[in-house]
């Protein structure tokens, strides 16, 4: 009722204008599965200026469904004088490959004129970040003072403490993990699911069809959402007694229907499956003798930060990295009522906390 119809995919075509996005292709990429992604383009948006000694870089790695724009999906942490201070530093931030805001992903053109669709490769984080070290080569990066990000971006972060020490002054992760759930996992096998089950999916292969797999990923973004937040605020949200009648209850069913209309309007399906994958395939550990042992070979700070109400990345999870990584600070815990959304919402405290991690690096 009045909604807007949403696209076939809601990511950034070739047709679109660029808005404040910058391009630069990083070549050809082997991932882990023995595939290559071949000519590979990063979207990326940059604040503030790179000094003459080069050392004043920070990179953030947005969560799963950020994108370049950290202004638009972290408001108040970047800008002069903000926590991401551009009068002091340089601050990048690179659209994921597998995105679908500008990076090569599903729903970009291959060499072959077409889009991927449901011919892109399965991705890993250790492709991610291996895009990223090309990104920061191709664009004479050495070193950053910090890598930061929240949840998958966290994830991003801890691989690039583990793997690349002596290119990374100090990391931060915020509502992340070293390692993926087995609850995480089911709950994002389930939404996977229901995007594939969507008639208008097509296999993948979508993009030439009057309608996209909008149903299917609109229930994946409910189910999504419930994990992001957390109950008590649902229930003061849309409990009986503040709607004054029971059915004042179902109000959160067309709150869970805008969630999934806005993200049509700026997501892909393909994109949401990949890096949902990429996120469930997550182990810091692997082929490293276990998480403990990856951990504790970080020779870098960590400032590992947990949110108190978080149901999806609990609070343990962020603990397992501050006790086990040698230099790592005393686990920073933020209280909140928002759950795993509460890094977008308690800037403040966000905010200082990203202050104290450059104070590390």
């Amino acid at each position: 009722m009045g909604q807007t119809k949403a696209p076939v995919t809601g990511a950034w075509l070739q047709s679109h204008a660029p808005g404040d996005r910058l391009f630069i292709k990083i070549g050809d990429l082997l991932l882990e599965n023995g595939e290559s992604l071949e000519d590979i383009t990063i979207a990326y948006q940059s604040w503030g200026q790179l000094n003459e000694a080069r050392d004043n870089v920070i990179l953030v790695n947005h969560a799963m469904t950020g994108w370049s724009d950290i202004t638009g999906w972290w408001p108040s942490m970047v800008g002069p004088g903000l926590p991401f201070d551009s009068d002091k530093y340089f601050i990048l931030c690179p659209n994921v490959i597998g995105g679908c805001q500008g990076s090569t992903g599903p729903s970009s053109i291959a060499p072959d004129g077409r889009p991927y669709g449901s011919r892109f490769p399965s991705l890993t984080i250790r492709d991610m970040v291996a895009a990223e070290v090309a990104f920061s080569d191709a664009l004479g990066i050495a070193q950053y003072r910090l890598a930061v990000g929240p949840s998958l971006g966290g994830m991003r972060a801890l691989e690039w403490a583990v793997q690349l020490p002596e290119r990374v002054g100090a990391i931060c992760t915020i509502g992340s993990s070293a390692v993926a759930t087995g609850d995480q996992i089911g709950t994002s096998s389930i939404q996977i699911r229901a995007i594939k089950s969507d008639p208008n999916f097509h296999g993948g292969d979508y993009y030439d069809k009057s309608a996209g797999p909008n149903e299917g990923m609109g229930i994946a973004r409910r189910i999504a959402h419930l994990t992001y937040r957390t109950e008590a605020e649902m229930d003061v949200r849309f409990g009986r007694e503040l709607q004054g009648d029971e059915t004042g209850r179902y109000a959160v069913e067309s709150y869970l229907d805008h969630q999934a209309d806005k993200l049509a309007q700026r997501f892909d399906a393909n994109t949401y499956i990949v890096l949902t994958e990429a996120m469930n395939s997550h182990d810091i550990g692997r082929g490293r003798g276990g998480v403990a042992a990856a951990l504790a070979g970080i020779t870098i700070p960590v400032v590992a930060v947990a949110i108190d109400t978080d149901r999806l990345f609990p609070a343990r999870l962020q603990a397992e990295i501050a006790e086990l990584a040698p230099l790592a600070a005393p686990l920073v815990t933020i209280s909140s009522p928002f759950g795993h959304d509460g890094f977008l919402v308690e800037v403040e405290s966000v905010g200082s906390v990203i202050r104290e991690a450059l104070a590390l690096s």
